[in-house]
């Protein structure tokens, strides 16, 4: 490891000091071993991945970095310094910041106050006037187009990333740790975060990127650090290792989700008929048939409307006109309608929509069934205990049983437990948003082949993915734009003609409109 650290930075007597540095860390929570000896090295403006399938230590890793939790055994450095003490939360600020997932910026107050939040006053006084011109200054020094007297709650995901990458400079740390940054984009708004990441790279910016998009790890890191099972695998540079060999590095085995082989879809009825919907500033006039048995994958940028499409057919939104059917009956609004209908739905937001996190795992996954627990509609633990279990065992849920907090697990068991709640009543029609969104490639693996699972059953499938290796898995592909239905892809598609789709650039190949 000692040596991995030294090669990592360099090496050299020469060589400058790591803007980071983890030296064999080691950290337990109770009888479980998070991470164990692992070494990591970050050159001064280098644009650093870190990579592993959900569990690996990645998190427990970056609340080491960030002085949240420390290390049991090990030490951390920024600059060849020692970090700062546990207690000494501004030093902390000084020298890292993390941009997660979830967004940190608070909404109900103004861009300008939470870009200087804890900062505001000047002598004792919040100037409201200065406080304004402060923002607006640092935001236009880092290209960041949003109006520091804007509500932070109005801003698109995007925005509110930058908005916190620019507050975290202003305090003075020159590492960032961007998590998952890319995981709620589309594509224009990844590229023009990726022309961000790298003029801040140019300027002198060190981060360290973490993702389970492997294609933008080759795009925009230099290096490369793998962990699997709670320990370090390797540290190379990004043009060094190819796709193949990354993958084999976090599974311990090759894993491939970009060749699938096309569905024999049986010759179902009808199970979902969408006649002229529409809803105002989202889309318009969309008319799709679903048969049972077949997956249908739907696509587009941020602003298609795709994802409210699907939320409308799952019940979360009310389309102003149009209607959805089951089969040959119309289906009300709101998600109790859908669920009587046979509508199960994965939402977009996990954490917001998806699961209860007070609740255990088993609560969780037998929501939708928990009148079938019991008689008179009376849980019986023993009865939900056992339902639960049979779903852990069948989605390859990895907890420590039915009984933990849903909340401990990670992202890609936790969105298992989501779609083996969508499930759990046999749907007649499964809506998917971004399934796999932030979960790691075995976790992908695992869902997408549960989803297939499904449709071969007679499950018909409605996909929304901004994900090709999610749509790969889809009979045919609806393109939409600014709205609309643009292209419909038959399987065996290829990836110009999905980007060009999407982009709006020309129309795909083969392509019906």
């Amino acid at each position: 490891m000692t040596a991995a650290l030294s090669d990592a930075v360099g090496g050299g007597a020469r060589a400058l000091p790591p803007a980071v540095a983890a030296n064999q860390i080691t950290k337990r929570f109770g009888a479980t071993t998070a991470l164990a000896d692992v070494s990591v090295a970050i050159r001064p403006g280098e644009t650093h991945a870190l990579v592993g399938r959900n569990g690996a230590g990645k998190s427990t890793l970056v609340s080491v970095l960030t002085g949240l939790h420390r290390a049991d055994e090990g030490t951390v450095s920024f600059n060849g310094e020692p970090a700062p003490a546990p207690a000494d939360r501004d030093g902390w600020r000084r020298q890292v910041a993390c941009v997660y997932q979830r967004s940190t910026i608070i909404p109900t107050l103004t861009v300008a106050e939470n870009l200087f939040l804890n900062r505001q006053t000047d002598r004792g006084f919040i100037r409201w006037g200065g406080l304004r011109r402060r923002a607006g200054a640092l935001l236009e020094e880092y290209g960041v187009a949003v109006d520091p007297a804007a509500l932070a709650g109005d801003l698109n995901v995007e925005q509110r990333q930058l908005v916190e990458i620019a507050r975290a400079l202003s305090l003075g740390t020159r590492f960032i740790i961007l998590d998952e940054p890319t995981a709620r984009l589309d594509a224009t708004a990844i590229e023009r975060l990726f022309v961000r990441l790298r003029s801040l790279s140019a300027s002198g910016v060190t981060m360290l990127f973490i993702s389970h998009h492997l294609r933008e790890v080759y795009e925009v890191c230099d290096t490369v650090t793998v962990l699997r099972d709670a320990r370090w695998v390797l540290t190379e540079p990004v043009s060094a290792v190819s796709h193949d060999q990354l993958v084999a590095a976090m599974t311990g085995e090759a894993v491939g989700l970009t060749e699938v082989a096309p569905r024999e879809v049986p010759p179902g009825d009808s199970v979902l008929s969408l006649r002229g919907l529409t809803l105002a500033d989202a889309y318009t006039g969309i008319d799709l048939e679903l048969r049972a048995g077949e997956i249908v994958g739907v696509t587009g940028s941020g602003s298609s409307g795709k994802v409210s499409l699907a939320e409308t057919v799952g019940g979360l939104r009310r389309a102003d006109s149009g209607t959805v059917s089951v089969g040959t009956l119309p289906v009300g609004a709101g998600v109790p309608a859908a669920l009587k209908a046979g509508i199960g739905l994965v939402p977009e937001d996990r954490h917001r929509e998806g699961l209860v996190p007070l609740l255990s795992v088993a609560e969780n996954a037998t929501l939708p069934i928990a009148d079938r627990l019991g008689p008179a509609s009376v849980v019986l633990p023993a009865r939900r205990t056992a339902a639960a279990e049979a779903m852990i065992k069948k989605y390859d849920i990895r907890t420590e049983s039915p009984a933990a907090p849903v909340s401990s697990l990670s992202g890609g068991n936790a969105q298992k437990v989501v779609l083996a709640r969508a499930l759990s009543t046999e749907p007649r029609v499964l809506v998917l948003i971004n399934p796999t969104a932030g979960v790691d490639v075995r976790s992908k693996e695992s869902l997408l082949g549960a989803v297939r699972s499904a449709a071969d059953q007679g499950t018909g499938v409605l996909m929304v993915s901004d994900e090709l290796d999610d749509l790969r898995h889809c009979d045919r592909v609806l393109v939409m734009f600014h709205g609309r239905v643009t292209a419909t892809l038959a399987h065996g598609w290829d990836d110009a003609q999905v980007v060009a789709a999407v982009e709006g650039v020309s129309a795909a190949e083969g392509a019906e409109s």
